[in-house]
């Protein structure tokens, strides 16, 4: 089985590391000194179990590797249109594409049945691109619920839990989604599949539609925001919002929302995925995490007045992070280019 894992981060070089050493001819798909580490050493995986150094094979060119059985796309959503092209020598007539990413997938609404099936989403497949050439028909939904961080480039950390529901859009058992739980499996995770993975899908959402957006705000942890009064009534607030929403598309959230938000208050002092981007001088993946829910509202007529204003203020706060990021970068460059002229001096 032939698996290439399209952006090794923390989290896919984990998925990818555990299925080496299971056994799968696995490759990863990553850039940057993170990349160089690997092709050098091999991933090194830190978990409960110890340390372990895994080689696989590591390239920043998918030419390189061809079609694959299943190429596992683990980046961050918003990255995802930009580099369908550079994916292209990666699938083949069988291919599967397992979209391990956050919040609503491109390919959400085919095979969805009602009144909007083949609705394509602008706010995470802009102009259709992936539709286009990915193609909703290779789609195997994942939800990601384990946490893993790079430590340093070529080590990755295991932070917690094992668990990756995936699902075939149309909810059928076919032969490719028992191999790849199969596979999973075998790896040692929890991979089970689910008859509508879109539940799974908005589960997770819930979650990170207004715990990622609140914490870039303020910079507090899950606990902090869970356990503040106003910041668990605002999110509280949101996830209504969505919920209305989900419930026009048939979605059957399983646990209410007081549950939900106590679940993610038991992780403890942990920063979400966006905060550490904000931190980092990432790009923070807010389109597919909140404005899809606007966007998915919208379809239906359904107001989010909450979610449009957290929406509209983690926007600015990120505007804001970029004119910062580039001042800086600016003066930076100033400071160096006067160096450069008093020594030519």
């Amino acid at each position: 089985m032939k698996i290439c894992v399209y952006g090794a981060g923390a989290i896919g070089a984990y998925m990818g590391g555990r299925l080496a050493q299971a056994g799968a001819d696995v490759s990863f798909i990553a850039r940057g000194p993170h990349l160089a580490a690997m092709q050098a050493r091999g991933v090194t995986l830190l978990t409960d179990e110890g340390s372990a150094r895994i080689d696989v094979r590591c390239t920043s060119d998918a030419r390189e590797l061809g079609p694959q059985d299943y190429v596992i796309v683990a980046l961050k959503a918003h990255s995802v249109p930009g580099v369908v092209e550079a994916m292209q020598p990666l699938i083949g007539p069988d291919t599967a594409v397992v979209t391990a990413v956050n919040g609503i997938p491109y390919w959400y609404f085919y095979r969805h049945g009602g009144a909007f099936a083949g609705t394509r989403l602008e706010s995470v497949d802009p102009g259709g691109k992936q539709w286009e050439r990915l193609g909703p028909e290779r789609a195997i939904g994942c939800v990601l619920y384990p946490a893993a961080e790079i430590v340093e480039p070529g080590v990755v950390r295991h932070v917690y839990g094992k668990k990756f529901p995936i699902g075939e859009p149309s909810g059928e058992q076919t032969t490719r989604i028992v191999k790849l739980q199969e596979a999973m499996t075998a790896a040692g995770f929890d991979a089970p599949i689910r008859e509508d993975i879109r539940d799974e899908i908005w589960l997770k959402l819930w979650g990170n539609l207004c715990f990622n957006p609140i914490s870039a705000l303020t910079h507090a942890t899950l606990d902090v925001i869970t356990s503040n009064p106003a910041t668990r009534a605002v999110s509280r607030a949101m996830m209504l919002e969505a919920k209305a929403i989900a419930d026009r598309f048939g979605v059957h959230f399983r646990v209410d929302v007081e549950r939900r938000i106590d679940g993610a208050g038991a992780v403890g002092a942990h920063k979400t995925s966006m905060l550490q981007d904000l931190e980092q001088g990432r790009p923070m993946e807010i389109d597919p995490l909140l404005t899809v829910v606007q966007e998915m509202g919208r379809l239906v007529g359904q107001a989010t007045p909450i979610v449009d204003a957290v929406l509209a203020l983690v926007k600015l706060r990120e505007q804001t992070a970029q004119r910062d990021r580039a001042e800086m970068a600016a003066r930076v460059a100033a400071a160096e280019h006067a160096r450069e002229a008093v020594g030519a001096a």
